[in-house]
């Protein structure tokens, strides 16, 4: 079984174009599988249009989750991103 890892992530801003963009390139430098979940939805870090289809607002919490050999370094990466792009 491959490493995972979760993290919680209270979104600043709105899930649009330019933190999309950063996730995106931020998941690209790592080779583990990354989801971001909302709710019931869920979208892989490496699309944005995927990512800007979830819906989440400012202020609301998504799931960072990741699968694979370097999971909780993806993970954080992802979560701060998300924790600072606005």
């Amino acid at each position: 079984m491959s490493p995972s890892s979760e993290v919680a992530v209270v979104l600043p801003a709105a899930l649009h174009a330019r933190p999309a963009g950063a996730v995106v390139r931020t998941a690209a430098g790592f080779h583990a599988t990354v989801e971001i979940r909302y709710g019931e939805r869920s979208a892989s870090a490496r699309s944005a249009l995927r990512l800007m289809s979830l819906g989440a607002a400012a202020g609301t919490t998504v799931t960072v989750h990741a699968e694979g050999d370097d999971a909780p370094a993806a993970a954080a990466a992802v979560a701060e991103v998300l924790r600072t792009t606005k």
